[in-house]
């Protein structure tokens, strides 16, 4: 049965993986919603009207990317906690967290009421959602990976990787309903907070998770022999991962650029390219229709190619993904331009859908590439990482790839130059598929 300390029953794996799968959605809707947010309000909203469009968009985009740059930081802190306290206590914290901030982006003020405090205000609240989302990954991530046999860890991992598609969703679905339920004059005045309040849930979640959830067995299993042994205990996992896996933690950063560059690109950038004068000029409807049904229609395929990440490895999926993901990235522009639901639909799915092959093996691949003692600080940095140098700025390259060439082409060369790096990473990380966490506790 793999790592676990007794047999886990499909029923116990099951609540296990619906659990992670609940945390990272609700966790990936309050990080995603502000994308959404940051491409439809904040321009308008939280910068002065003096500002043309274009340069309020990429402020908004800016404050966006700060999001980013605190997750590396949530990634240390973290990591810390759930290697030395626990994955359910660093998981809990991470979701409160989350829970908090997003609430008080919808309670903030706008521009014209207190002035340039509304975007300060905005990018600590963005600063604490990095913090979060630095950590929620990890803990969710190992949460399922460390109770899995060994022989299902891809199939059973990627529950947790399908929170970041069930996020996009729901964000989208719920401006989809505000906009649909509420007048039109009554969306930029009070109706687009509505959706960041609702993320309050988090905190039940997270008390949830800190009072029902054990630990998994293998950590407590370290814990016990750290216990019994002093010199077993590792004081700082963050130095101790930099020292012992500097390689690993950057290739594994290198392997998740691709899947995070396309990721943003297709939930903010687009968003904001379709509804703009300068790109498509159609509907806030229409593209946030077609961003729920692409990226519904190809999230099950990420328990799918985990699952076959059991059977034929990691690198051979992930690296066949990279290859397709940046073909389809050559058609995904022009069935944006259809200006249809359905030929913008079908864009979306396609990058989605190869881009997927790379991220639903990637919890399985994180998870094996490090010892206990600090897989969880190793998993975390490898993964906030290549968020940085992937979603971070994404949406404001893309943007600004398009104010020089005045078309998409160019964006189409940055998608497929993330996949090549990816490509590499994970072919030079080597295949890790199979093998027992427990043989790498204490090495």
């Amino acid at each position: 049965m793999g790592d676990a300390a007794g047999p886990r029953s499909p029923a116990s794996m099951t609540k296990l993986a619906l659990t992670g799968l609940a945390g990272t959605s609700i966790e990936w809707y309050d990080f995603l919603l502000y994308g959404v947010g940051s491409a439809l309000v904040f321009p308008t909203l939280f910068f002065p009207k003096s500002l043309p469009h274009g340069i309020a968009l990429l402020a908004s985009f800016s404050t966006f990317a700060v999001g980013f740059l605190a997750r590396p930081v949530g990634a240390v802190i973290f990591g810390h906690v759930g290697d030395r306290l626990g994955r359910t206590t660093a998981l809990a914290i991470a979701l409160v967290l989350m829970g908090v901030a997003t609430t008080l982006i919808g309670c903030l003020p706008p521009y014209a009421m207190i002035g340039a405090i509304a975007p300060t205000l905005l990018v600590l609240l963005r600063l604490a959602q990095g913090l979060a989302i630095g950590g929620q990954w990890g803990g969710a991530m190992l949460l399922v990976v460390e109770n899995a046999p060994a022989a299902r860890r891809g199939y059973w991992g990627s529950f947790a990787q399908s929170g970041a598609p069930a996020g996009v969703v729901l964000a989208n679905l719920a401006f989809l309903a505000v906009g649909a339920l509420t007048p039109a004059d009554a969306f930029l005045t009070w109706a687009w907070r509505l959706p960041f309040f609702l993320s309050i849930l988090l905190v039940v979640l997270g008390a949830y998770v800190r009072r029902r959830v054990e630990d998994t067995p293998i950590y407590l299993e370290l814990q016990r022999a750290s216990g019994a042994d002093a010199a077993a205990h590792v004081r700082s996992p963050v130095l101790e991962a930099l020292r012992r896996h500097p390689r690993e933690i950057f290739l594994a950063a290198g392997s998740f650029v691709a899947s995070n560059i396309i990721f943003y690109i297709v939930t903010t950038f687009a968003v904001a390219y379709a509804t703009s004068t300068d790109g498509l000029h159609i509907s806030r409807t229409a593209i946030l229709t077609a961003v729920l049904i692409g990226t519904g229609v190809s999230a099950p395929l990420l328990v799918v190619f985990g699952a076959l990440s059991d059977r034929f490895g990691r690198r051979r999926v992930a690296m066949t993904g990279a290859v397709l993901t940046a073909l389809s990235a050559f058609a995904m522009f022009p069935l944006l331009a259809t200006r249809s639901v359905l030929g913008m639909s079908v864009g979306i799915g396609l990058v989605n859908g190869c881009g997927n092959m790379m991220y639903g093996p990637q919890a399985a691949l994180f998870g094996e590439l490090f010892r206990t003692k600090v897989r969880y600080s190793c998993a975390s940095l490898g993964y906030q990482l290549g968020a940085i140098f992937g979603g971070a700025l994404a949406p404001l390259i893309a943007t600004a790839l398009f104010a020089a060439f005045h078309s998409t082409i160019g964006i189409v060369a940055y998608m497929a130059a993330a996949c090549l790096v990816s490509f590499i990473s994970v072919g030079l990380l080597g295949e890790t598929a199979g093998g027992s966490l427990r043989s790498y506790s204490n090495a």
